[in-house]
């Protein structure tokens, strides 16, 4: 051997041996090696990337003799490998922070539910309909795992992330990449759907106060070597390991906190919630001892989320935290010693601005900018936009405020010539910014002023002081503080095109505009593409000449259109008021537009109020608002465009419209049908819409003779429907007769359009209207069915719980065969009149028409053991159609669970006949036992048959709502 080979041989001899990573086929052939593996020192592969390889093989997919991808094989493999990454979590001791630092969330989602199903958690039935007390405990701790890592995830999404950027050799995975994003994103889409389900779940478990149990390595072998054996074991209270009270409340207290205070972004209510679940979760940390557990509370998290809830709630105790800065300026705050704040680090200072909520924050807030300003004045820092802000409409408190610091900063320990200089520029620079010559006079009075200013400067500012004085009233231009500001040059124009994007403050606005076209002359209007104005409009705001004037318009505009959209009704009015303040002065046409848009808001504001239960009547000025726009003078209607002119002002098709609308919903029907002018009901056709549909509801319910007015409604509505006409708006409302109405009549014109007497709709009043149509081929059959669905659709949007809207819209999807969506309304419909199903189902609802319709959903729908049951519920028992349905083979439901609901003999003895020819041993037995019970003895009393029955009846609804809900 060489000299070189055995120096080779020697240094390879002294290095440790690392033993060879394990595979994750080496478990699956000796399952026994897998526990072994995991207690050892350094286990490698790792816990969690042994759970990722188990799920990942379990998961793959396979491929057919035909070479066809198909769906993973559900065989003893896949189950094994699913088994084993259940038995490394249990070895973690489920800790779901290891777990959420380890996995990805589609990985983790498919390793818990794995652990749901392992668990015997009812699939199909939502967690929240489920009693966690009642459950085994392995259930009910699988349920919670699930739930607690469903609200941690969403929290945890919202962070932001830190993106990588990919280098060359990445590329090539970059699809692989996009496709576990896309999913990462569709399970979040699910969590955030169910969080507030998660969220009473876990609420659910605090009211539980004896012991946990969750799987182990041991419950989940049994589960493995017999299932049916071991599910008695892991149900009973000593299987798995026993998690405390004390234990779970603690994590699940905190967990709560995390999400509640996530959603106290969008609702700062919230907080309050997020604080006390906080609170009581630091109490049950402090008695906890460290044995093995679920608690995997995050202490420094924690505290951090204690104290800014303490801050936002306004909860904080005077005697905590005292020793760091942000105390120490709380404390300062509360007790009202604003000068000290010079002499703290300003970072604290403006944390303080951003998360004190003691209100009278307003004052609070201005003595602070004011602090601030004086520092940077000090410091040789430029002064801030805020403060700027603030000297516009300073108060006369603020300005002594401001004097006061002033005189504080350079007392006789501070004071030297640079700082005296340095103050004195400040003091020229406040003067000058003042509007308000009275407190301009206020500043040049003040000690300070004289001391600190040399006698040219004083003269020089004095004379332009009386200057302001003399013409202060004289200026015509609107809002004119603004047009005083000087462009700032060291702002990016991005920057305030971003703010101007955002703000919806209409003085903000014109600011931020000013400093824009100072710095560049283009059409700002354009800064956002979302800014919209109608078509109706931009001919007229376009043609502004001032450009500054122009912009302005437009974006106060678009800004209030879109908070209108979004029902900020507050914003809204303030930027409308704003921008007609500005227009009244050059352009009467702009000035109806805005007076027009103003009416408009308001009748949306109040109508959105009377949506969320607010029924008090509009205001005697808005009725009569709405009145005079109405009798505006329209001359040349022409229905075809999307707006009227009178003249040259443009009116906008959609505000006369819900100004007949507001007319319905609060039935000023006497000023509709009495005391409207006629020539206006002649030029107005949705004054007449309104009219007819007025009159209608007012002879509802009548006799045969009071149908005149219906009949002239109807004959629009065919009108409007008509393929030659051009009419193709009717008018809807919020009045529940309204859109009864309305609904029955587009009812009675469907169903004789569609000329199908077996699937006809049906709905109530549905007689008063005509049987027959003269000329049925001009009728637009499709505008007719897309409008009685929106209709539908709408009324129901403002009241899910009209039984009778309900089983209309039902109806319309039984007659469009869309058979599982018409079982669902059917269903609602019962459960709303019947506090579902514990009260009988009134006959009118469950009527037999609707009963045979819900029979033949079931059965085309291939359910053919529903169909027998609801046979039941028929005044006379259908018995051959219920014998036809137990005959069938093809059935979809789960056939045995509902033989439980039949109560009629007759039925259970030829079923119990079926299944014996079938020699269905299981079946045969619980059609026996139900055969058997004793109140359906024939000889009973009939109260006991009828009790038997109601019982079945009730309980079989219920199931199937949780079948079609």
């Amino acid at each position: 051997m060489s000299a070189e080979a055995a120096d080779r041989e020697a240094v390879s001899g002294s290095r440790p041996c690392t033993p060879p990573q394990a595979s994750w086929f080496e478990f699956l052939l000796d399952p026994s090696l897998l526990e072994q593996h995991l207690q050892g020192p350094h286990p490698d592969p790792s816990p969690v990337q042994l759970i990722v390889q188990f799920l990942e093989q379990a998961s793959k997919p396979s491929v057919n003799e035909q070479n066809q991808v198909q769906p993973p094989a559900d065989n003893r493999r896949n189950r094994t490998l699913k088994l084993m990454a259940l038995k490394v979590a249990a070895h973690l001791t489920w800790d779901l922070k290891v777990l959420e630092k380890g996995l990805t969330i589609p990985v983790l989602n498919m390793l818990l539910n794995e652990l749901l199903c392992a668990s015997r958690v009812p699939p199909g039935v939502k967690h929240v309909d489920l009693d966690l007390s009642t459950l085994p405990p392995t259930t009910a701790m699988a349920m919670l795992i699930y739930n607690r890592w469903a609200i941690r995830t969403i929290v945890l999404s919202s962070f932001p992330e830190k993106q990588t950027k990919p280098g060359p050799h990445q590329l090539n995975m970059m699809s692989l990449v996009q496709q576990e994003k896309e999913l990462t994103e569709n399970i979040l889409s699910v969590l955030r759907e169910q969080a507030t389900d998660s969220i009473m779940v876990l609420e659910g478990a605090l009211n539980i106060k004896k012991d946990f149990y969750v799987h182990t390595l041991r419950t989940l072998d049994l589960l493995a070597a017999d299932p049916s054996t071991a599910n008695g074991e892991t149900e009973s209270s000593t299987a798995g390991l026993r998690i405390s009270a004390d234990h779970l409340h603690c994590q699940v207290h905190y967990d709560l906190g995390g999400i509640y205070f996530q959603q106290g972004c969008s609702d700062p209510s919230v907080y309050e919630k997020a604080r006390e679940h906080f609170r009581k979760a630091r109490e049950l940390l402090t008695k906890l001892d460290s044995s093995p557990s679920l608690c995997c509370v995050d202490e420094q998290r924690l505290a951090g989320y204690w104290s800014a809830c303490k801050t936002l709630t306004g909860a904080s105790d005077p005697s905590e935290s005292q020793h760091t800065p942000y105390g120490q300026i709380s404390c300062f705050m509360r007790n009202h010693d604003y000068g000290i704040l010079l002499y703290i680090p300003l970072i604290y200072v403006c944390l303080c601005v951003l998360n004190d909520r003691d209100r009278a924050l307003e004052e609070v807030c201005h003595k602070l900018c004011v602090c601030n300003a004086v520092r940077d004045a000090l410091e040789g820092g430029v002064l801030s936009v805020s403060f700027h802000q603030l000297l516009l409409k300073p108060s006369q408190n603020t300005i002594s405020f401001l004097l006061e610091v002033c005189t504080r900063s350079v007392d006789k320990e501070h004071r030297s010539e640079t700082n005296k200089r340095k103050m004195a520029l400040f003091i020229k620079t406040v003067c000058n910014r003042l509007e308000d010559v009275s407190l301009a006079f206020m500043v040049s009075s003040h000690k300070l002023f004289m001391e600190l200013l040399q006698d040219e400067e004083k003269k020089i500012l004095m004379e332009q002081m009386r200057k302001s004085s003399a013409t202060v009233n004289l200026s015509a231009k609107p809002l004119p503080s603004f047009y005083d500001i000087p462009a700032s040059a060291s702002v990016n124009i991005s920057q305030l095109e971003q703010q101007l994007i955002l703000s919806l403050d209409p003085r903000h606005i014109q600011q931020i505009l000013i400093e824009l076209h100072g710095m560049a002359e283009r059409p700002f209007w354009r800064v956002n593409s979302k800014w919209e104005v109608p078509v109706d409009y931009v001919n007229v705001i376009l043609a502004i000449k001032d450009n500054l004037t122009r912009d302005l318009v437009y974006i106060l505009m678009a800004k209030g259109l879109h908070c209108i959209s979004i029902k900020d009704f507050a914003h809204a009015r303030q930027l409308f008021t704003a921008c007609l303040e500005l227009v009244t002065e050059f352009s009467p046409k702009l000035r109806q537009v805005m007076l027009n848009e103003l009416l408009l808001m308001e009748v949306r504001g109040h109508e959105a109020g009377a949506a969320e239960g607010n029924m008090e009547r509009p205001p005697p000025d808005l009725v009569s608002r709405v009145r005079g726009y109405l009798e505006m003078r329209i001359h040349g209607i022409t229905l075809t465009h999307s707006y009227l002119r009178v003249g040259y002002l443009p009116l906008r098709q959609i505000v006369g419209e819900e100004c007949v609308v507001f007319m319905l919903n609060w039935r000023e029907n006497e000023y509709l049908t009495l005391q409207v002018p006629q020539s206006l009901v002649n030029n107005n056709p949705y004054i007449k819409l309104g009219q007819l549909i007025a009159s209608t509801c007012k002879e509802l319910p009548g006799p045969k003779e009071s149908r005149r007015t219906a009949k002239e409604l109807w004959e629009v509505v065919v009108q409007i429907c008509s393929v030659s006409s051009q009419h193709k708006r009717s008018s809807d409302g919020r009045e529940p007769l309204v859109l009864t109405t309305l609904i029955s009549l587009f009812v009675r014109l469907h169903n004789i359009v569609r000329d199908d007497i077996v699937n006809e709709v049906t709905a109530e009043h549905i007689s008063i209207w005509p049987s027959a149509l003269a000329n049925l081929q001009s009728v637009d059959v499709e505008a007719v069915v897309v409008t009685l669905k929106e209709l539908v659709n709408y009324a129901l949007s403002l009241n899910p719980n009209n039984q009778l809207w309900l089983c209309t819209q039902a109806d319309i999807y039984f007659v469009t065969n869309q058979y599982s969506a018409a079982m669902h309304y059917y269903l609602q419909a019962g459960t709303v009149c019947s506090d579902y199903f514990t009260k009988p189902v009134p006959p009118d609802v469950y009527n037999d028409q609707v009963l045979k319709r819900m029979i033949k959903c079931c059965s085309l729908l291939n359910c053919h053991t529903q169909v027998a049951v609801l046979c039941q519920f028929l005044r006379e028992v259908d018995y051959m159609t219920a014998f036809k349905a137990l005959q069938e083979q093809n059935s979809h439901d789960s056939m045995d669970s509902f033989y439980d609901y039949i109560w009629d003999v007759t039925i259970l003895e030829y079923l119990t006949c079926i299944l014996f020819k079938e020699d269905s041993i299981s079946d045969q037995h619980k059609a026996i036992k139900a055969i058997g019970q004793t109140e359906l003895n024939s000889s009973n009393p009939e109260e006991v048959l009828q009790l038997a029955a109601q019982k079945r009846k009730k309980k079989f609804l219920q199931a199937l709502a949780k079948l079609y809900f």
